[in-house]
């Protein structure tokens, strides 16, 4: 039985202020399971619905130092709403980024904590996708991070190329997930990482033995305070499997 993406990973110096931001953002609803975590997700979203892609922020005391290899694309239904949405952000205190983009009609933007997030401009694949168009993850290789993805979990392949590959819930719903070649390698933890989940009635040791099957591995690191696995996809970047909900 395969998993599902549940919700996004972002460590976050101060994981309150990081989710005000973003919760006024996305117009999601906040809520907090314990110190040190704020909980994102649409007001009145019942767990686990695939019309979107929830986030949690995670408190860790390390600043950011290298552009993330794993961002959200915000979706816009028409260039006023993208000069609109753009303008809001930076009153929130969002700011422009350069991450080499040049001259493209998209905005880059980085948090009040610099992480990196782009203003689509409008484009009819996203009109039905919510707030989040997509979660975008830089890679080396689109077409086996495709393969690795949708095999390791219940979501459909909508388009492969040599460059950009995505992803959307078995269900046609939600933000797509799309993998980006990039010549940037990757550099230490990923700050933002995926989080699976097998569906409720799930084996969590069986999971882990099938993605690992699948190609993923396991990093080395002190694993005993955590109930959950936490692995690396076919490049390296690390996601957690979560018990079965």
């Amino acid at each position: 039985m395969a998993t599902r993406l549940v919700q996004i990973n972002m460590k976050a110096q101060d994981d309150a202020a990081l989710g005000r931001f973003w919760a006024e953002a996305l117009g999601w609803g906040v809520d907090s399971e314990g110190p040190g975590v704020t909980n994102l997700e649409p007001v009145g979203f019942a767990y686990p619905d695939p019309s979107a892609v929830c986030v949690d922020l995670v408190a860790r005391p390390e600043p950011k130092t290298v552009k993330n290899r794993v961002h959200l694309d915000l979706a816009t239904t028409s260039a006023a709403h993208q000069a609109e949405l753009v303008a809001r952000l930076k009153d929130l205190g969002a700011t422009p980024a350069d991450v080499g983009q040049g001259d493209v009609p998209w905005m880059v933007m980085a948090d009040p904590e610099g992480n990196e997030f782009c203003v689509l401009e409008p484009r009819p694949v996203y009109g039905d996708t919510g707030p989040v168009a997509a979660v975008v993850v830089d890679c080396a290789d689109p077409r086996g991070m495709a393969e690795f993805w949708s095999r390791a979990t219940d979501w459909t392949v909508h388009e492969v190329t040599d460059d950009q590959a995505s992803l959307r819930s078995a269900a046609g719903v939600g933000p797509y997930l799309e993998f980006v070649r990039t010549p940037d390698t990757k550099s230490g933890w990923n700050r933002v990482h995926l989080d699976v989940a097998p569906y409720t009635g799930g084996d969590l040791e069986a999971e882990e033995a099938r993605l690992r099957g699948l190609g993923a591995t396991v990093p080395d690191f002190d694993r005993s305070a955590i109930h959950w696995k936490v692995l690396a996809d076919p490049e390296g970047n690390e996601f957690c499997l979560l018990t079965p909900r």
